[in-house]
């Protein structure tokens, strides 16, 4: 049996590369805070007591000629449409204060998510007396 096929390794893993996504986003938004016409963006939650939805096989390229595949292969999480935001005259609706805040959330969750893995690891460790 891998690891992976033990639930709570698999939430806590699929947890973690939320939040490495949501970083990302909320990352971008911070770049583009001065962009014109920006809106920021961030992620769903994951919804860990519905099934997850069937993932789709991302093709590879053998060659650097081919061409990549339509979307983003690095988002594989639902994006969240969030109207509350201020609009400033430029058209970007970036609040710094709110998306630093939002970082500051998403670096504590990620490091308790990684924590309840390595414990969870080392509790494994301990039963099989390694």
């Amino acid at each position: 049996m891998a690891i992976t096929d033990i639930p709570i390794f698999g939430m806590l893993r699929e947890r973690m590369q939320w939040h490495q996504q949501r970083q990302r986003l909320l990352a971008e938004n911070v770049a583009n805070a001065d962009t014109p016409g920006f809106k920021p963006k961030d992620l769903r939650e994951p919804d860990f007591r519905s099934p997850p939805p069937p993932s789709s096989i991302p093709l590879s390229r053998s060659n650097s000629a081919h061409l990549a595949s339509v979307g983003d292969p690095g988002l594989s999480f639902q994006l969240e449409r969030d109207s509350k935001f201020t609009v400033r005259p430029a058209g970007n609706a970036v609040s710094l204060e709110d998306e630093m805040m939002k970082v500051a959330q998403n670096q504590m969750d990620f490091q308790a998510a990684t924590a309840l893995y390595s414990r969870s690891l080392g509790l494994l460790k301990t039963a099989f007396g390694r």
